[in-house]
């Protein structure tokens, strides 16, 4: 069973038919106990950084999260879900985030005509032997949506790179803990593939 924390930030019906599209068992709740008792656990999100971390607080979620990782459950952030994992965010000044993993989320750079939010397909950079990319192609394509990106403090961590303005951290692996920057559900048969990685790990 794959748990999708819903905590009214997004993209959770893309994520549960993706899921549901390869064959697993999937529930959307913010249920702490059958949050606790899931095999793998996936933090999705669109929208504010600052909004977010107060609904997970308000819904109790935060300690639920922290938990789950304690257990070394597989855990999977999208989009938002990735950069709630870090420390802070230029988007909330002052708001912490969860602090699971080190780094900050900083504003996309505005120069040589690129818009921002980036919106549209970008190649990753692989490296450091992410889980999530296994079997791929080196330089598969994914589908972004984002005003903001992921600076890591500790580059170990970092699976996959991307350029836009800037150097990218797309995608990140410590533990069993997962985060990709990108949309893996809105990223055709590369991005079923990485939701196959994550659904297929052991617990």
């Amino acid at each position: 069973m794959i748990a999708i924390i819903d905590y009214d930030a997004g993209n959770l019906k893309s994520v549960e038919k993706a899921l549901v599209s390869l064959g697993q068992e999937t529930l959307v709740t913010r249920d702490r106990l059958k949050l606790l008792r899931a095999d793998k656990v996936i933090l999705p999100g669109v929208g504010n950084f600052g909004d977010a971390m107060e609904k997970l607080k308000n819904y109790g979620l935060v300690e639920v999260i922290q938990e789950i990782v304690r257990q070394n459950k597989p855990f999977l952030g999208i989009c938002l879900g990735l950069q709630l994992l870090f420390e802070r965010s230029e988007e909330a000044p002052g708001q912490s985030g969860l602090g699971i993993l080190k780094g900050e989320i900083l504003r996309i750079p505005d120069k040589g005509g690129l818009k921002v939010p980036h919106i549209g397909w970008n190649s990753l950079k692989l490296q450091n032997q992410g889980r999530l990319f296994a079997g791929l192609e080196d330089e598969p394509y994914v589908y972004f949506v984002h005003s903001y990106y992921l600076k890591a403090s500790e580059p170990q961590i970092v699976k996959a790179v991307t350029e836009y303005g800037t150097k990218i951290d797309a995608s990140v692996e410590r533990g069993n803990v997962f985060a990709c920057q990108f949309h893996p559900e809105k990223s055709g048969r590369t991005g079923l593939a990485i939701l196959k990685n994550f659904a297929e790990l052991e617990g």
